[in-house]
């Protein structure tokens, strides 16, 4: 008992010291210095909080501006952050893998970065050759058919070639580590500014100005490249440039 009693004291104290006046010291000189940043950097709009300026978010409509890939969860998920761990060379990375659901029916089970390509080029009208006609992978509604083009990328024999005639931003079709990360290039944001231009019934130069005012800067002039937070960046748009109702 001479023992324990000590050792028993050392954690009562430690544990009030360090669970309890520690953490509630540091919450509140954060909340005082700090107090966007420590809820969560949460971004409003009329009083609504809308997301968090350091989670990205999925935006897939033409009238906006989309973020990069997601492997967290089923995309964006704050609770499940991580990448694909999938390497360079990795051939689920290149060209994607189908399964079988539990109905037996082939779906898609890794996109892979060359059907984000494909997907990428046909959104934004970035013109591409292609070995085999895109209209042989489409459905009865005219939308692609990922399993077949997945398939095809896949065929040993004599694989589905397509390329695009202009570079397109890697970040458009390769996920971040996290799976969370809320900016995008501004190659990549400029490539998709007719389409949204185009939405909006705006001119592209009009969007492309708006896409510069947005744009961050590397932090201190060195850190970082410059980036552009596509949350950020659709709240603007949305008011400067709102979607008219037909």
């Amino acid at each position: 008992m001479k023992e324990l009693g000590p050792g028993f004291r050392l954690m009562l104290v430690f544990t009030v010291l360090t669970g309890l006046l520690y953490p509630l010291l540091i919450t509140g000189i954060s909340q005082v210095i700090f107090p966007k940043q420590a809820n969560g950097s949460l971004v409003t709009v009329d009083g609504k909080a809308v997301g968090s300026s350091l989670i990205g978010q999925n935006f897939s409509r033409p009238e906006y501006f989309h973020p990069r890939p997601s492997a967290a969860g089923s995309g964006y998920d704050a609770t499940a952050s991580s990448g694909s761990n999938l390497g360079p060379t990795s051939a689920k990375l290149l060209r994607g893998t189908t399964k079988l659901d539990h109905k037996k029916n082939e779906v898609v089970d890794y996109d892979g970065i060359s059907l984000r390509i494909v997907h990428y080029c046909l959104d934004n009208d970035t013109p591409y050759e292609s070995s085999v006609p895109l209209e042989q992978f489409k459905n009865a509604q005219g939308d692609l058919d990922e399993v077949k083009l997945i398939k095809a990328f896949n065929d040993e024999k004599s694989p589905l070639l397509f390329k695009p005639k202009v570079p397109v931003p890697p970040d458009a079709v390769t996920a971040s580590s996290s799976g969370l990360d809320p900016h995008i290039s501004p190659a990549n944001a400029e490539t998709q500014a007719a389409r949204v231009a185009k939405a909006r019934n705006v001119s592209v130069d009009r969007v492309k100005q708006l896409i510069g005012q947005n744009t961050e800067r590397a932090d201190l002039g060195f850190l970082g490249e410059p980036r552009v937070n596509v949350l950020a960046l659709n709240i603007a748009i949305d008011q400067r440039f709102p979607v008219s109702k037909k």
